[in-house]
């Protein structure tokens, strides 16, 4: 736990926060959701678009069928009803980046009703966050402001780029369900796997295909009426959320312990000073002066259109994290940090399949440490290869140390591990005869340690051991050298 949380979370003894959460999601659809125009994230600056999504006079627009499939199928896995009848509405408003000055969206019939995400706490039980809404809409144009390049000087002007105008977005709302940021980052990471598996959104936050906003107040431990919320914009990580929302509890809780009140605004999180700060007065729902959209009817998805949809739907990640405890005698932690993404989980999968070993723990560890550790540095191997790493490992033909050396050089070289052990004479020595000789020969060059071994400094073992790791050169069995150690010191 970082400082700030550290902190907050003492102030927050008797305060509740209540944290809700509203998630934009671009799906990965081909074609815009009203238009037929190519969806292309990085081309040139309208270089996508028609009439329908620069709204000229008279244009009418059609939905995009794919969308709707889509926005059904996330409906499935939070657990939603799905509508039978669902309408779209304008939201008026009026700014650069929307053509029309008003958005399509959807307010009384959403495609998706209520629902829930059972998430994982971290301690091998779940917490449940209901989902009030998801529903579809299309994305407003992208703005660029003058100077934010570097090319232009001049920050009074603002370039509008309306390729991104119509992208289908559905919008997942959920409960005031929330407690803790670390809830709301376990939420999102969690929501954010789903939605990567079911293949509908990229969810790539630095190309803005997943946004979230968090409504946040806080209220007495015990009250039950909800505090005045702010709303938290504007943030590109999950680690940056869970922050911000941090921050701003902070924030609330010093006014109200100072007497002063909570005004409902949106505010903005800088990750880099960590200063919250007020961008506007937060608008109501009826500002945007709601109405049904007259250019569009209503769309009716009856219950076997409903089935084929789930028919074309992956394994979830809950129900993946619940399998592998099965099949694979995992815990419920290992199960988790192997699907923090779909990529892992199958990673994690394939190099079971390839394996010799049945020991799917010393694989799963292999790939919760060692991989992705590799994969920060942007580097990566191929499950088969780690497979036969393990192999070797399990086999104790070669010890933990050489395997880490070795999966470098695959990732690097791409060499294949047994026969690099065999070639370069890597492979693990336990013979005692030739460990007990360099044990011996430790023992002797470390009198001081070996009279604090005998005087009861236990510990000192595994300094032994690293020193004839370190004489071998990793190639020690650090089982069978830990146990002749321990031998050869209570000889002495």
């Amino acid at each position: 736990m970082s400082m700030q949380a550290e902190a907050t979370a003492t102030r927050m003894d008797a305060w509740e926060p209540v944290i809700g959460l509203e998630i934009h999601l671009q799906l990965s659809t081909n074609t815009k959701m009203f238009c037929r125009c190519r969806l292309e994230f990085g081309a040139a600056p309208n270089t996508h678009v028609c009439p329908v999504c620069l709204a000229h006079p008279g244009v009418l627009p059609v939905p995009n069928r794919r969308a709707v499939d889509f926005a059904i199928m996330i409906g499935l896995a939070l657990n939603c009803e799905i509508a039978d009848r669902t309408t779209f509405s304008r939201k008026n408003y009026f700014y650069a980046d929307s053509p029309k000055a008003y958005q399509i969206s959807q307010y009384e019939d959403p495609i998706c009703g209520p629902g829930y995400l059972d998430v994982p706490d971290g301690e091998g039980g779940t917490f449940r966050v209901g989902i009030t809404r998801a529903h579809m809409e299309e994305d407003a144009a992208k703005l660029v402001h003058a100077g934010s390049s570097g090319r232009i000087a001049d920050s009074s002007h603002s370039f509008v780029d309306f390729n991104r105008v119509g992208t289908p977005l559905v919008e997942v709302v959920t409960d005031p369900d929330i407690r803790t940021p670390d809830q709301a980052k376990r939420f999102l990471t969690l929501l954010k796997t789903t939605i990567e598996t079911l293949g509908v959104s990229d969810c790539n936050m630095e190309e803005g295909s997943l946004r979230c906003d968090a409504n946040i107040s806080v209220r007495p431990r015990g009250e039950t009426e909800f505090g005045t919320k702010t709303e938290l914009k504007n943030m590109n990580s999950f680690r940056f959320i869970e922050r911000g929302i941090h921050a701003e509890l902070a924030r609330q809780v010093d006014l109200l312990e100072r007497g002063e009140s909570i005004e409902q605004a949106t505010m903005h999180y800088d990750p880099t000073t960590g200063a919250i700060r007020q961008l506007r007065s937060k608008e109501a729902a009826h500002d945007y002066r709601y109405f049904p959209e007259p250019d569009l009817v209503p769309v009716e998805v009856d219950a076997a259109h409903i089935e084929r949809v789930r028919g074309d739907m992956t394994e979830l990640p809950m129900a993946r994290m619940s399998r592998f405890q099965e099949q694979y005698g995992l815990s419920s932690y290992d199960a988790e940090v192997l699907n923090i993404d779909k990529a892992t989980a199958d990673f994690y999968e394939a190099a079971v399949s390839a394996a010799s070993t049945a020991d799917a723990k010393l694989v799963a560890n292999w790939t919760m440490g060692e991989l992705l550790a590799l994969q920060k540095d942007d580097k990566d191997v191929e499950p088969a290869q780690l497979a036969a790493l393990v192999d070797l490992v399990a086999a104790k033909t070669i010890s933990g140390a050489v395997a880490k050396e070795l999966l470098v050089r695959i990732a690097d070289e791409g060499i294949d591990p047994a026969a690099t052990v065999e070639a370069e004479g890597l492979g693990q020595v336990s013979d005692t005869g030739a460990l007990r000789e360099v044990i011996v020969g430790i023992l002797d060059a470390n009198p001081k340690q070996v009279e604090q071994f005998k005087g009861g400094k236990d510990s000192l073992v595994g300094f032994f051991v690293g020193q004839v790791m370190k004489a071998m050169q990793g190639k020690a069995d650090p089982g069978a050298t830990k146990d002749l150690i321990v031998e050869l010191l209570a000889e002495r």
